[in-house]
This record gives C-alpha cells, structure tokens and sequence, in this order.
C-alpha cells in the first residue's frame, strides 16, 4: 500500500478498461433515459388516435415527465451528493422501471399524465447522479470528452429506442413501448450493482463506514495502487444544497448556466417532442414518423460525437456557444415546410446534429464548474429548474399549433431559446467561471 490521494492518481493516470467500462455503463443509462423521455413521443400518434385528443391537450401530456423531471433532478441531485451517486442510480432505475410500467397501463390523459410526472423523477435523477459519476470517473486529460461521451448517450438511446419503437407500433400498439422501457430500465439494476462502484471522490469526501475498504477495492479493479489510510479531511468543505449555489461565488454560474440550460432545451424539446406528430399531421404513418425522430437523433449523435472529439483539442465552453448558435439556425430551416420523408429526415437530422451538441458541450460545462461537494447537486439544480422551465415548450408549441399558427412561425419562435441560451454564455458564464 501507498501514503497518496487517489484522487490524484486517478486525475494525471491513464485511463484503464475499468474507468472505461463504468463510462459506458454511464452512456447505457443516459441512452435508457432517452429513450424514456421521447417514449411519449413516439406513442404520441397512437395515443391522439385512440383517445381523441388534440394538440393543446396532447402538448400537456407531452410536457408532463418534464415536470416531474425538474423535481426529480434537484431532490436527487441532493440525494446523490449526501448519500452517493450508485445509490442514487439504483434509486433512480426503481423509479423508472415502475414509472414505465405504470404509463403501459393508462387508460386516460390523467393517468397517462400521472405516471409520466412520476417517471420523470428518475429520469431527472439519473441524470444528475451520472454526470457527477462520469466526471469522477475519468481522469483529466479525457473528463470532458467522458461526461460528452455519457451524454451523447441520450440520442444514441433515441436511435437504438426509435428502431425499437417504429418495430413495435408496426406489431403492437402504443403500449408496447413503455412496457419495452420498464424491462430495460430493470435490466439495468443487476449491471450497475455489480459494474459500477461508488466514486471514489465521493467516498473520500463524505467518509461513510467503510470508505477505505471501498476506495481500495475500487482502486484494484482500476489496476491503481492502493492506500494505507485516507487522505486529510480538507478543512473547508462546502455543504451541498440550494443555498451554497446561491452564495457567494457559485451564485453567478449557478444563475447563468440555469438560464442557458432553460433556453436552449426549450428549443430541443420541441424538436424532440413534436416531430412523431408533425409528420403524422403531414399524412404519413406513425411508424414513418417515428422513423424521422430516429434520423434527428443520429444527427444529435454525431453532433455530440463530434463535440466530444473536438474537446481534446479545443475548449469545450468555446463548443457549446458555437453548437447553441447553430442550433437555431438548424431549427429555424427544420421549420420551413418540407414536404417529403427524405427532406424531413434530412432537416430533422441537421436540427438535432445541432441541438444535441449544445446540450451534452453544457453538461461538461457544467461539470467543470463546480468542486465534488456541489457536482451533483449543481447539475441537479441547473438541469431541474432549466427543465421545469422547459417543460413549457411542447405546451406552448401546442398552443401555438392550436391559435392557427404555421409550422414555419413556430419553429422561429422556439429556435430563439437557442440563441438566448448562446448570448448568455458568452456574456455572462464566460467571466464567472474557468473552463
């Protein structure tokens, strides 16, 4: 054994299988929440179908896991940074898998409703809990590029989980694919208990019973020395929650990065939300349209790979302007009226390149910004009041579609979220933190 921080070790060592590995256990379960979060969308058609409801009401139904999301991110965020990330995966996965399974067994707006709200406290959680993990993780020549990895996840989940959608609604209704979400989302249970330790930063932090014992059982599987006792407790060490955030120091970026997280996923989720239902409207079949929200998230999958490429030579920060402002470039051309799958595939694809880069280059940002102790519940907090905020978006499309206004009118108007989200990057996140 060795007299050393592990931490050390692990931020100017090399990356081993085993750091790999946890990753892309981080990237399943990002994929498992896109997946979730857009199963609303892909059954959107079906569900206006047989219960007969019309836009404004089905752009609340839409909306609704991203209310309980909001919640979920915040509460959990805490939770993860008070008793651990794996914890509060678990957690999480739990609350998914019945979420799911409750949705399958709807047979109403409420209840659809409802169990959607519920769903979304994990999905809002997860996310919370595996960007801090990520970053923990990896060492610091490749951090950025691992927590862009683990969010690119989420369109890697809309494709792999739009093939599966547009397969099942050829052979089985709406249903299926909720139910589709609940058996993975508990497949993952048994893979993150045996797969996926503690952080050690976390446990070097917090100092639960047992931590040494923990830290050098996941230094071994690392293939890293291990140590004779734990470091020094620092003797300043700041005490998660809302109100650290909002003092001193961290209350600029905390404010920033809320807002610019708020704006620009307006714009995403209404490309997310409404494109199965746009192109259902245009007379072509549920499936197809499904099928044009899977050709959005491979452009959001190679935009995020790309990002998560770009960042080992340029900054991240510097990325993430550059992705908000064509993002709404991207969505403002998706919104000129395209009158064929080919072209709709194409546009959508361009839009979601665009926006997805933007979202996984802030999520480092994110990451970047704020020490161990508020990680998690920094991401939790941005994320949760961001996407409570969001949560508007396939509401006010919906309204908007209702008044009589036209598709090209409602995708500016949602595009400038985007842009808003871009500006306050560059003059106000750019002088409050270092990244």
């Amino acid at each position: 054994m060795m007299e050393m921080d592990p931490r050390k070790t692990i931020e100017s060592g090399p990356m081993t299988r085993f750091q790999w590995s946890v990753v892309a256990i981080m990237i399943g379960l990002i994929a498992l929440d896109g997946f979730d979060v857009l199963s609303i969308s892909f059954a959107s058609p079906g569900i206006a179908a047989e219960w007969g409801i019309d836009r404004a009401a089905l752009g609340l139904v839409l909306s609704m896991e991203l209310i309980g999301m909001s919640v979920g991110s915040i509460v959990f965020g805490r939770l993860a940074d008070g008793y651990g990330r794996r914890t509060t995966i678990l957690a999480c996965l739990g609350v998914i898998a019945l979420g799911m399974f409750g949705a399958s067994t709807a047979g109403g707006v409420v209840s659809l409703s409802a169990w959607r709200v519920g769903t979304g406290l994990g999905l809002g959680g997860m996310l919370a809990a595996t960007n801090a993990a990520t970053a923990e993780v990896a060492n610091g020549r490749f951090r950025s590029l691992c927590v862009v990895m683990m969010a690119a996840g989420y369109p890697l989940g809309n494709v792999i989980g739009g093939s599966v959608a547009a397969q099942l609604l050829a052979m089985y209704d709406w249903r299926a694919i909720f139910q589709f979400g609940a058996i993975v989302a508990a497949l993952f249970v048994p893979l993150v208990w045996f797969c996926a330790p503690e952080s050690i930063e976390f446990l070097m932090h917090r100092r639960p019973a047992g931590a040494l014992a923990k830290v050098n059982r996941t230094l071994v599987r690392m293939g890293k020395p291990t140590i004779d006792a734990l470091p020094e407790v620092e003797v300043q060490r700041e005490k998660a929650g809302l109100r650290t955030l909002m003092n001193g120091q961290h209350m600029v970026p905390t404010l920033a990065l809320t807002f610019v997280y708020f704006a620009h996923i307006m714009t995403f989720y209404f490309i997310l939300k409404w494109i199965p239902k746009i192109v259902a409207d245009m007379g072509f079949e549920p499936s197809a349209a499904a099928g044009v929200l899977v050709w959005a998230s491979v452009g959001g999958l190679l935009g995020s790979a790309l990002l998560g490429l770009l960042t080992i030579r340029v900054r991240v920060f510097w990325l993430t302007v550059v992705a908000m402002a064509a993002s709404s470039l991207m969505v403002i051309w998706f919104g000129q009226s395209q009158s064929d799958l080919a072209s709709l595939s194409i546009t959508a694809a361009a839009a979601g390149f665009a926006t997805n880069a933007g979202v996984v280059g802030l999520y480092a940002v994110v990451a970047a910004a704020f020490p161990t102790a508020l990680r998690a519940s920094a991401t939790g907090v941005v994320i949760g009041i961001g996407r409570g905020g969001s949560a508007l978006a396939p509401a006010l499309a919906g309204f908007l579609f209702a008044a009589g206004y036209g598709l090209g009118t409602v995708a500016l108007l949602m595009a400038l979220g985007s842009l808003a989200a871009a500006l306050v990057l560059l003059l106000i996140v750019r002088h409050a933190i270092a990244t």
